[in-house]
């Protein structure tokens, strides 16, 4: 009896460390796809602002949906975010104020003000485009977000694929790349068995 526990035990750790490694590696082999097939939209998935201004982070996003925008990816952008308690503007707005400023003329910005984290975001996006009748997207996030973003909104009927900023605090670094494919990895297990959100925020130095 106790080596049938034993057998039982070893087997659901080797398991569950087969389904660990096999998502962390997913995580990463996304990350490196840059799709840029012809979409509906390109959407930006917010992070940090600072009274309309956007984190590096955010800002890292913001440039690289706007050349996508510029190569013809797509004929609009869609900025996606909510605020924090005390903010005076949300991640959508300053996304689009940003976009405007750079340049990308203001009818081809969507700003979509919903969303505090993955999940309610590329579930507010989704109710925009039934809206308007789009059905494609490129998503525009960090490298090591971007299979959590993606399955989601498939799973919403988004007919999405990616292409990650290759910019920024995400990327800077082999620690902070490390970093972003174990959060992901974690993210995007709990999400698979709950269907919820488990975001984690970046640093204020970010």
């Amino acid at each position: 009896m106790v080596t049938w526990f034993v057998r039982l035990f070893v087997g659901a750790i080797v398991m569950a460390t087969l389904v660990v490694g096999a998502t962390a590696v997913r995580t990463w082999q996304v990350a490196r796809i840059d799709d840029r097939t012809h979409a509906d939209a390109i959407v930006v998935l917010g992070a940090a602002q600072y009274d309309g201004t956007p984190s590096s982070v955010f800002e890292a996003r913001l440039e690289w949906a706007k050349m996508l925008f510029e190569e013809g990816v797509a004929p609009a952008i869609i900025t996606v975010g909510g605020k924090q308690v005390g903010d005076n503007y949300t991640e959508a707005r300053s996304g689009r104020s940003y976009l405007a400023k750079a340049g990308v003329p203001v009818n081809n910005l969507i700003a979509v003000e919903h969303g505090n984290d993955t999940l309610e975001s590329i579930e507010a996006v989704k109710n925009e485009m039934d809206t308007r009748g789009m059905k494609s997207a490129v998503l525009v996030s960090d490298p090591w977000h971007e299979m959590r973003t993606r399955t989601m909104a498939r799973d919403l009927g988004i007919d999405a694929w990616t292409s990650p900023t290759r910019q920024g605090p995400a990327v800077f670094t082999r620690e902070s790349q490390l970093h972003g494919i174990i959060r992901e990895t974690g993210a995007l297990l709990w999400y698979q068995l709950t269907h919820s959100s488990a975001d984690f925020q970046y640093t204020a130095a970010q």
